[in-house]
């Protein structure tokens, strides 16, 4: 993380691609954001067929946490792997290699006829889909510079909403009448991913995400020690945000359609399209978090405070699911939702940016170890939802406690800021 008293140079990103036109590396951009886009189309299309699942299935709410945690789980896994490859593979391989191996298991979900078939489709989306952030986020570190990052993470992560915002509305148009209607989704939406492979593979070369020479005033790495990192009082911070952030958002992602269809009585039809209006504001969140850092470091601020101030502030309105409980069917409940979504999304791109100040040699594995922090205490919090659920009779409780976790997340940022000495470990 960048915080007071640390290198305040705005090298070049440090990879041969750095050194191509911007045309270029916003064009990199844009098919990262597609691949975001692809990833949480094939993630949610389960969110939005899961009352019909749960139906087919006849899963209880904690057997629908069950299918969520295990992804949750396997993508932990892989972002261990995934981590590893992307540091020490060619990026451009690795990355076309896992998004055409996730497409294929959300097309074989189609054919699950058992809730164990289910869980394993589920397994093998998570792990190969663990490995888009290794890659994605470490590309964005080699090709542009300290200052446009929070924006290139931004486009990176708005991708993400893009897809959830699409696949909403692409459901009702794709599902069938009766047992099994929805299954076509898979199906159409897992070939969609494997033509991102045309334009990845025909834009991009390997030399592009190789390290290159450094820009003026960057810090040479080459001896830097993972372990060091791993151990790091910044790491564990990082590890700590993310747990929190990446929790509220997995759960307000995987059960919004059913908490608007079985806990307020919304039609399926009115939930996905305001599943659709959610992801729109919460795109609008991430874009803006990301331009609102970059127009307050042109000012007094520093881009570390600056970074700080929008982040609490996107907390602060996740933070607002605590009125959910008491909060009926109506515009007031759809308005705070609204607020969460901003919110809840509008914290990545900078956590993006707070992983790629430690350490560029090792970009992908810190993203991976993140992903285990994040995956593991997501994947329990389906399981507790889902229990807890079951228990009351409401997921209105579990939905106010995960709005509150990005608010712990703010701690030890602040923390950081105030008690930061230069470090040569991360002032790469």
């Amino acid at each position: 993380m960048e915080f007071r008293g640390m290198n305040k140079t705005a090298p070049s990103g440090n990879g041969l691609g750095a050194q191509r036109s911007s045309t270029w590396k916003w064009g990199v951009c844009g098919l990262l954001l597609l691949a975001s886009s692809i990833n949480y189309m094939d993630r949610q299309t389960l969110a939005g067929a899961s009352v019909r699942i749960s139906q087919e299935f006849h899963l209880t709410q904690k057997g629908y946490g069950e299918v969520e945690a295990i992804f949750g789980y396997a993508f932990a896994a892989g972002s261990l792997v995934f981590g590893w490859m992307a540091d020490r593979f060619s990026v451009r391989w690795v990355y076309g290699t896992v998004l055409a191996l996730w497409s294929v298991a959300g097309i074989v979900t189609g054919w699950a006829s058992t809730p164990n078939e289910l869980l394993f489709c589920r397994g093998l989306l998570g792990f190969f889909e663990a490995g888009h952030w290794p890659c994605a986020v470490r590309t964005t570190r080699l090709i542009l510079d300290e200052r446009e990052r929070s924006m290139g993470n931004g486009l990176l992560q708005s991708g993400a909403t893009l897809g959830a915002i699409v696949t909403p509305l692409l459901l009702p148009l794709l599902f069938q009448p009766g047992t099994g209607g929805w299954r076509p989704p898979f199906f159409v939406i897992g070939i969609m991913g494997l033509f991102w492979l045309v334009p990845w593979f025909l834009v991009v070369r390997s030399s592009d995400l190789q390290a290159g020479v450094k820009g003026k005033g960057a810090v040479e790495e080459v001896g830097t020690d993972f372990l060091k990192v791993l151990l790091s009082g910044r790491m564990l911070g990082v590890l700590w945000i993310v747990a929190c952030i990446n929790t509220s958002w997995q759960v307000f992602r995987a059960w919004l359609p059913k908490f608007l269809q079985e806990g307020r009585g919304y039609s399926e039809t009115h939930s996905l399209y305001f599943n659709s209006a959610w992801f729109a504001a919460a795109d609008i969140g991430c874009l803006v978090a990301g331009a609102a850092v970059v127009w307050m470091s042109r000012g007094t601020l520093s881009a570390s405070l600056s970074r700080l101030r929008v982040f609490s502030f996107c907390a602060l309105l996740t933070a607002s699911a605590v009125l959910i409980p008491w909060l009926q069917r109506g515009p007031l409940l759809l308005g705070i939702l609204l607020l969460i979504g901003v919110g809840a999304l509008g914290v990545f791109p900078l956590y993006h940016t707070f992983t790629q100040e430690l350490s560029g040699r090792h970009q992908g594995k810190i993203t991976g170890v993140a992903g285990v922090a994040a995956w593991i205490l997501s994947a329990q919090a389906h399981l507790f939802l889902g229990a807890l659920a079951d228990r009351r009779g409401s997921m209105d409780l579990g939905l106010a406690l995960a709005g509150f976790l990005p608010v712990l997340a703010i701690i030890p940022l602040w923390l950081f800021r105030k008690n930061s000495r230069p470090h040569p470990i991360l002032c790469h």
